[in-house]
């Protein structure tokens, strides 16, 4: 019987062992923690972390349905592979570059904040766990460089893109979303708006993408005579749909983190980016049957990203009404960007520019026009000035210039060391093939 006291005794040394070294105040500190935090606001964080990360396997779908059958699985390996590379540089310096103590307004950068470990696990950040906070916005690291992919799919080098993604997220993403949204940025300090991404994602992905296809991998063999059947539009339209849904948690997830009436902002950014969205589908497929009798699947889907993207920078800032006009409009400007692209010359393989580029930046400008709530200044459709509008023209220039500066050195950089681009022979046996040592192709 006295056997069966040794374990109790055992646990009791253990346990004032660990009340005199400590521990009790450690679970204090997580009472307190869990004091502060709000239930409902993190739940909706963590969905929305969630959502956002959803768009990641629906952005591959998206863009792989629209190559070549023998180039789809590398396209979507570019898209799933930035989940693991940019998930792990974010961890190490992505968030306390974006996050820490502002450098010059340009960068953060936080003493022990590498690999997070300046956060203890029970600390909490506008009423949510604060690595909850890290999750959301680390989503939006990882989207941002995988939509350059598509301006670049069917021939860069597998490695140089992973090599360059990296490099770029470090250089260009992580300084701009500071600049936009960590705490002392510059354009945030000035004044300008960004309420989910367009200048930070859309803006710095879309004109990164150009300028990396027009300077640097040039055209593919055989752009434009050729024929490049898509190998599966019902892909593309399901990764349409999962962007949708997606876009819920990037956009309404933004008003939890950001704003101060985050219950009122959440609601609004959820509502315009439906409107937005839904405006912009119908406005591109009666642009396509006016023009040609037949509304496309690729047209439906190219107008619902559209909307989405230009609604992003406005979402939580605008009316439902003025959501109703931009997603009207950015159906329209991207729709003529897309059109240009062949008079222009430049092969952007997926339209990363037009629906992108030209989105995010139609809708930081849109912004500063309908911005009515939370905002510096009201924009000029609203009732306002166009100082707000300024703002805007402002971040979005910042936003151009630094990600194309950065995109030529970055690729400069990667071309010289291990080459961008696939040899003519590897792109025409396809890069599924080539690259990987797979294929999608079926066989008889």
């Amino acid at each position: 019987m006295k056997k069966n006291f040794i374990p109790f005794i055992i646990s009791s040394l253990v346990l004032s062992f660990c009340l005199f070294a400590g521990v009790t105040p450690a679970l204090a500190e997580a009472n307190d923690a869990i004091a502060k935090i709000d239930s409902g606001r993190t739940a909706w964080m963590l969905v929305s972390s969630a959502l956002v990360l959803l768009m990641i396997p629906g952005l591959a779908l998206f863009y792989a349905g629209m190559v070549r059958q023998k180039n789809m699985l590398n396209t979507i390996l570019m898209s799933l592979i930035a989940m693991s590379v940019v998930g792990v540089e974010w961890i190490l310096v992505g968030y306390n570059m974006v996050f820490g103590k502002s450098i010059g307004g340009i960068f953060g950068w936080s003493e022990g904040g590498f690999a997070l470990q300046n956060i203890p696990w029970d600390t909490t950040t506008n009423g949510i766990p604060t690595l909850v906070n890290v999750m959301f916005f680390g989503k939006f690291a990882i989207i941002t460089p995988a939509l350059i992919s598509g301006a670049i799919v069917e021939r860069m080098k597998f490695s140089a893109y992973v090599l360059f993604i990296l490099l770029w997220s470090v250089l260009i993403y992580n300084p701009l979303a500071h600049m936009v949204w960590g705490p002392g940025g510059w354009l945030l300090e000035k004044g300008v708006l960004d309420f989910a991404g367009g200048t930070v994602v859309h803006i710095s992905s879309g004109f990164s993408a150009l300028f990396l296809a027009w300077l640097f991998l040039k055209k593919r063999v055989g752009y434009p005579e050729d024929q490049m059947r898509p190998g599966s539009l019902f892909q593309t339209l399901l990764g349409a749909g999962l962007l949708w849904v997606g876009w819920f948690g990037f956009n309404a997830g933004s008003a939890i983190a950001t704003s101060a009436d985050f219950m009122l902002r959440a609601g609004l950014a959820f509502t315009n980016t439906q409107i937005a969205a839904a405006a912009a589908g119908f406005v591109w497929i009666t642009i396509e049957y006016a023009l040609h009798k037949k509304p496309t699947s690729v047209g439906l889907a190219s107008g619902m990203v559209a909307g989405l993207v230009g609604i992003t920078p406005g979402a939580g800032h605008v009316s439902p009404m003025a959501a109703l006009a931009i997603g009207s409009l950015a159906a329209l400007v991207c729709f003529t960007a897309v059109v240009a692209k062949r008079r222009l010359g430049y092969d952007d393989s997926l339209d990363v520019f037009g629906v992108h580029g030209m989105g995010g930046l139609f809708g930081a400008l849109a912004t500063g026009l309908f911005a009515s709530v939370g905002t510096p200044h009201i924009g000029l459709f609203s009732g306002g000035d166009v100082q707000q509008f300024l703002l805007q023209l402002l971040g979005a220039g910042v936003g151009i210039g630094f990600s194309v500066a950065g995109t030529i050195l970055i690729a400069f950089i990667v071309d010289k060391t291990i080459g961008l681009r696939v040899s003519a022979k590897q792109e025409t046996l396809g890069l599924d093939l080539t690259q990987h040592g797979e294929t999608s192709l079926t066989r008889v």
